[in-house]
């Protein structure tokens, strides 16, 4: 019976170890290097910005088309009024044969889109429509590691 009741022992001392190992509070600590988090924030940026590109290496944005015909000396004067008209904004000719697309502006969000499409419909009331291209777009917020 002295071998029972050593196991027992044995047993009884095993669980309370490991129920002061389960309830023990120890900490680890982790010693960073402070570079990491410049290496992080630029990876975010990164990050932020490869989302907003195209795979051509062009940024996805609006434009506001404003026709679309088949004659290209009308697109050639429309393009020519707007740039006329809204000197701020670059314009465009795009051809999608047959047709040639005059476009304006460069936009990351459809609001500032939406913006000038209100004022275009007063010089051309049918047909104006914000559309999804790509754009010229320079980020003014770029962080120089």
């Amino acid at each position: 019976m002295s071998i029972i009741k050593a196991f027992r022992c044995v047993l009884i001392a095993t669980f309370l170890m490991i129920a002061s190992f389960a309830l023990a509070n120890d900490t680890v600590i982790v010693i960073k290097d402070a570079r990491m988090d410049i290496l992080t924030a630029k990876q975010a940026q990164i990050n932020k910005r490869t989302s907003m590109m195209t795979s051509g290496g062009q940024y996805k944005g609006f434009r506001i088309q404003v026709v679309s015909t088949i004659n290209r000396d009308n697109a050639t004067l429309i393009k020519t009024d707007l740039m006329n008209k809204f000197p701020e904004h670059k314009s465009y000719i795009l051809f999608q044969s047959p047709n040639f697309k005059v476009r304006i502006g460069n936009f990351i969000k459809r609001e500032e889109a939406e913006k000038l499409r209100k004022q275009l419909n007063k010089y051309f009331p049918q047909g104006v429509y914000v559309v999804e291209d790509a754009i010229e777009y320079y980020p003014k917020d770029e962080i120089n590691y």
